[in-house]
This record gives structure tokens, sequence and C-alpha cells, in this order.
């Protein structure tokens, strides 16, 4: 798929976003065809890393303590949560639904376990388990602010979807993150499975990337 493509129907995507009182996201969705999607190893589970990041400020909850605790608080962690405060979530399931919504989280590989067993089901069914931190505290939660889950929602449905950023970015942002996002899903279930593309804000239309058809003379 050439950046060409890609390009103008991104362009015809913006072209009407009008004025609302909040800034809307942009889509990309992806059919498939031939994809059999009842068998686990064909369902996508994606984590993709934005370029151009996601157009917009993701709050990053860290679960860690002492050192790492400290370093996330440096690093402008919206939360940091230790042992204590996640056994005291587990009570509080709306509470967790309620951050799932909007956050992204990471965690200190010592403190997965905890996480799974007290804040597991309702984060993991939501797409929103917390990847372990590697490297610098610092560096996770930038990767976790730029990153986007891709995941399969269904064991019949030859569909998915994700966020490529919102309509302030520039189109060549939106396109880079676009091809981010292609390439990984093209590296998972091959070019010839993907039936056919298209992108849309949050309140307009699905517009499919094709190539314009030449004129014949």
């Amino acid at each position: 798929m050439d950046k060409t493509t890609i390009t103008t129907t991104l362009e015809k995507a913006l072209a009407d976003k009008g004025k609302r009182k909040f800034t809307q996201s942009v889509e990309i969705i992806f059919n498939f065809r031939g994809l059999d999607t009842s068998k686990p190893e064909n369902r996508l589970n994606l984590d993709i890393q934005l370029p151009k990041g996601r157009g917009k400020e993701v709050p990053v909850v860290v679960f860690g303590e002492q050192n790492v605790a400290l370093e996330a608080e440096k690093a402008g962690a919206f939360k940091v949560l230790g042992t204590a405060d996640i056994q005291k979530m587990a009570a509080d399931k709306k509470g967790v639904k309620a951050l799932a919504k909007t956050c992204e989280f990471v965690a200190a590989p010592n403190m997965m376990i905890v996480v799974g067993k007290n804040l597991g089901q309702v984060l993991g069914g939501r797409g929103r388990l917390p990847r372990p931190i590697v490297g610098t505290v610092q560096d996770a939660i930038k990767m976790a602010a730029t990153r986007v889950r891709l995941v399969s929602r269904g064991k019949y449905l030859p569909t998915v979807q994700c966020l490529i950023g919102t309509e302030n970015m520039s189109i060549a942002d939106l396109t880079e993150n676009f091809e981010a996002v292609y390439d990984k899903v093209k590296a998972k279930v091959t070019e010839p499975v993907i039936h056919s593309v298209y992108v849309k804000m949050s309140m307009g239309p699905s517009i499919k990337v094709e190539a314009a058809k030449r004129e014949k003379n």
C-alpha cells in the first residue's frame, strides 16, 4: 500500500471534520477474508508503537514500589500504586473500570503477579493488562503513552480496528502511524488476507483506502 494512497484517503476522512466540542480520534479498520478467527492462533493481539504518538496526552498508571515508585513520580506518572493500593482497588471494580477507559498501565516485573491476581479479570477483559517495565521507568511510561492495542474482539468477527491519532495531527504524522499499524498487521496475517482497509474519525464516515483509478485514453 503506497504512501500517496494512504495520504489521499486520510485527507478525505478529515475533510469534513467540522467543529465539535471534543477532539475526534482517527481510526484504522481492517476487514479480513479467509482468516479463521475461531482458531486462537489467528486472532490478533498486537501491541503497536505509534511513531508519531497518539495525538493527545495519555495518562499512565505505574504499579511499583520503592525505587520504581520514586522514578515513576519523577517521570510524571498519572498514578503510582503499590501492593496495598492494588489490593484495595480489587474491591472497587467500578473504579478500576473507569481507569481502564482512559489509562495505560505498566508494572515492575515483581508486581505483575499481584496485579494479575487482584485486577487481572477487569483489566484483562478490556485489553489493559500492564506491560512489565523493561529498561528505565521513564522510557516505559513514554512507550505506554504512544502504544495502541489491536485485538480481535470475537471468535468469528473478521474485522479489527484501533486508533492511529487525532484530527489535530498532521496528515504526514497520521500517515506514518497508519503505516506502522498496517505493517504490524501484515506481518501477522499476510497481506492477501487483508480484504479491505478503512479510516474514519470518531463521528465521520468510513473511507476506504484504495488507489485512484487511472483514466483510459
